[in-house]
């Protein structure tokens, strides 16, 4: 890794804190001492933290970023990040990206019923909340489908429709998109000519692997998934 060949390490995190009273243990929590730990060995190992605009534009500019960044990412959009996450983020002085299906704001994660605990999902006001605490939000569909079963059609509806939702309720552009189940299709093609007709600059799901920029494919940036027995520094020291 040099300042001329930056990479860009994007950690996905779904819930931080506890499991709900009366629920089964789920990896996606990661404790908030845990947390707290990741942010500091991401100090610790020199790497820079991203806002949504920074890494945006060094998708556009490489020489823009360090040679060492990192995205925070969360997705679903949890209340609980307000109490769980937010602190801890500010404390250490960390950006970052909240990708929320917009037809569950509000609500529950439904989408997740007898899989995962059920907790709210935060209103829109709260997701204002969260955006003056430094978590920019950002869509993850509407009803978090997967790609892979879902028409070009409904993928198109999924795409614009939480797009317009974002803009319309919080006033920003939402120009990074974040695949439920990091299930980008078995066509990623499409759904590629999809994000690109609707002004999305990039995308995420999952795999592992940093994103060395210029990336090869804007639209399937790969992330760590954070969860409970994720040992971060292994992860980092295969890079």
């Amino acid at each position: 890794m040099t300042a001329m060949t930056p990479e860009v390490v994007i950690l996905g995190h779904h819930k931080i804190g506890p499991v709900p009273a009366g629920y089964w243990a789920s990896w996606y929590y990661v404790p908030v001492a845990a947390f707290a730990a990741q942010l500091e060995l991401m100090r610790v190992r020199g790497y820079v933290p991203l806002t949504l605009a920074a890494f945006l534009d060094g998708i556009d500019r490489p020489e823009t970023l360090p040679p060492k960044s990192y995205l925070l990412t969360f997705d679903d959009g949890y209340r609980s990040l307000l109490e769980q996450a937010l602190p801890v983020m500010r404390a250490a002085g960390v950006p970052g990206v909240l990708f929320v299906p917009t037809g569950a704001v509000g609500g529950t994660n439904h989408f997740d019923f007898n899989v995962e605990p059920l907790e709210a999902i935060a209103t829109w006001d709260e997701l204002a909340e969260m955006e003056r605490g430094g978590l920019a939000i950002q869509p993850h569909g509407v009803s978090h489908r997967a790609f892979g079963t879902l028409t070009p059609a409904e993928q198109d509806t999924e795409v614009a429709e939480s797009k317009r939702a974002i803009e319309a309720h919080l006033g920003r552009p939402a120009e990074l998109f974040s695949f439920p189940y990091g299930d980008n299709s078995a066509d990623p093609a499409t759904v590629e000519q999809i994000l690109r007709r609707h002004g999305y600059r990039a995308a995420v799901l999952y795999g592992g692997a940093p994103v060395p920029f210029i990336p090869a494919n804007r639209y399937r940036l790969t992330r760590i998934a954070i969860g409970s027995d994720t040992h971060l520094a292994t992860e980092l020291d295969r890079l």
